[in-house]
């Protein structure tokens, strides 16, 4: 594996489509604020357990925080989406991640995967769940339905040992996570997790997953065994 390409962005005004604004009020700015936007950075950058540096979030309540330091995408969806959507336009940076990453992708990562990249070391927390500031940044009302249904969603990554990382190194797989369980199986599990409950109790068994699907898992009754 490899890191292609290390993004960083900063809480920005961003214009909402005509199309999806149609039924808000006409008075008030279509526009909404976020650092979906990013840049791509050259030489080391500086990774704490918070995240990059230069790299902010807008909404802390759902976004940034340990558990979700860091967004990672992989490079391959890029040639698939402007393909199917007859765009040049869409490219690394453009579903708002942080690391864009070459071989790798939902169905190999697993949850609790570690890397070690440059002097870090990181592990998978869970999949990117699709929000509308995402459809509004790619103009594209139906993008929460696309990508559940192709499971091109990204996935987070804690910080276990901060550190300095740069485009272009290596991406080493240093630790597998919970067996089977993918990204986009994790994803599934979560999805229909209420008519496919063998599939959820698996999922809450993974130690390495995300403390908040955690707790939502417990509450709903899917919890660990022992």
């Amino acid at each position: 594996m490899r890191l292609i390409f290390v993004q960083v962005g900063r809480p920005a005004l961003l214009p909402i489509p005509a199309r999806a604004a149609e039924d808000e009020d006409p008075s008030e700015p279509r526009v909404f604020r976020s650092a979906i936007a990013k840049q791509a950075v050259t030489g080391p950058v500086e990774l704490s357990t918070l995240g990059l540096a230069g790299d902010q979030v807008e909404d802390t309540r759902v976004h940034g925080g340990p558990e979700q330091a860091l967004l990672a995408y992989a490079a391959s969806h890029y040639p698939r989406w402007r393909a199917e959507w007859g765009r040049d336009d869409v490219g690394a940076g453009g579903f708002g991640e942080n690391l864009t990453v070459e071989g790798a992708d939902e169905t190999t990562v697993r949850i609790g995967d570690r890397w070690a990249i440059g002097t870090a070391l990181v592990e998978v927390t869970k999949p990117r769940s699709p929000c509308n500031r995402l459809a509004w940044y790619q103009r594209r009302e139906d993008l929460i339905q696309l990508v559940r249904a192709t499971g091109r969603s990204g996935w987070y990554l804690r910080v276990l040992t901060p550190g300095v990382i740069e485009a272009g190194e290596e991406i080493r797989l240093v630790g597998r996570g919970c067996e089977g369980m993918t990204v986009r199986r994790a994803a599934l599990a979560m999805q229909h997790r209420t008519d496919r409950r063998d599939e959820a109790i698996a999922l809450a068994r993974c130690s390495a997953l995300a403390q908040d699907w955690r707790i939502r898992l417990a509450k709903e009754g899917y919890r660990r065994e022992g």
